[in-house]
């Protein structure tokens, strides 16, 4: 479970009299239940990623607080990311390793040794169905392997909560219709926790049990899609999302 709790951000560009202040983040508060996929929906600049990265302990919020199976992030974060993967929209893997050899680093980071990283990243590989592709360099993968292998990274060490900021960017409809099985499968067999951030609303009433809306650093709104669209008076999800979002009428 990841709760999210009235929390803040400010950053400060430049200095002296040309400083700036801007406020990314100023009240976002929602709990992502284990067994369910969560989305965190919002326009560009709402406070999205900002929120995702505090929730990863890449950020420190500047009031409240976030906790993973009632561990606070802030004051525990090596305990809390042992909960956690963490899928960002920067994929960051290593263009010179193999798929495996990615796979495995993390695991060892993790702290699995080399035999169980090594069955773990085939496991990972055979789900997200890219076994073929476990020893080739991943410089030159296509978008959708790319994601594949830092999704299995990501999961290498069997994590119950999994947070995923825009894993569809890129990818084609059959790496997106497979995506979404696996998301399927890890909440309905393995009852994890995941937080969905991303913009196709399209894939929103397919995948999500719950959705936050964010709108200039706020929660706004939050519900089932059903939930959503009787309070926003219309049946398309996309329109429901735009009225909640934006205020259009």
């Amino acid at each position: 479970m990841i709760e999210v709790n009235a929390v803040h951000k400010r950053f400060v560009s430049g200095r002296g009299r040309k400083a700036k202040v801007v406020q990314a983040v100023r009240g976002v508060s929602f709990r992502a239940a284990d067994g369910r996929i969560t989305a965190v929906l919002g326009p560009n600049g709402a406070g999205k990623t900002t929120t995702l990265r505090m929730a990863a302990a890449l950020l420190e919020p500047d009031s409240g607080h976030i906790s993973v199976d009632g561990i606070h992030v802030a004051a525990r974060p090596q305990q809390a990311l042992a909960r956690m993967g963490v899928l960002s929209d920067a994929r960051g893997l290593y263009p010179r390793l193999t798929a495996r050899e990615n796979i495995v680093y993390h695991a060892r980071l993790h702290g699995l040794a080399d035999a169980p990283a090594h069955a773990r990243a085939e496991q990972l590989a055979g789900l997200l169905d890219f076994s073929g592709l476990l020893e080739r360099r991943t410089d030159g993968f296509s978008q959708g392997e790319r994601m594949k292998t830092a999704l299995a990274r990501a999961l290498v060490h069997d994590p119950p909560n999994i947070v995923l900021d825009e894993p569809t960017n890129g990818l084609d409809v059959q790496s997106i219709r497979g995506l979404r099985d696996v998301l399927r499968r890890l909440r309905d067999e393995h009852g994890k926790c995941i937080v969905f951030c991303t913009h196709i609303m399209q894939e929103v009433p397919r995948l999500c049990d719950h959705v936050v809306v964010v709108s200039h650093g706020r929660t706004v709104a939050e519900g089932s899609v059903e939930e959503l669209c009787r309070r926003a008076g219309h049946a398309d999800f996309e329109e429901t999302f735009v009225r909640l979002a934006f205020g259009a009428p």
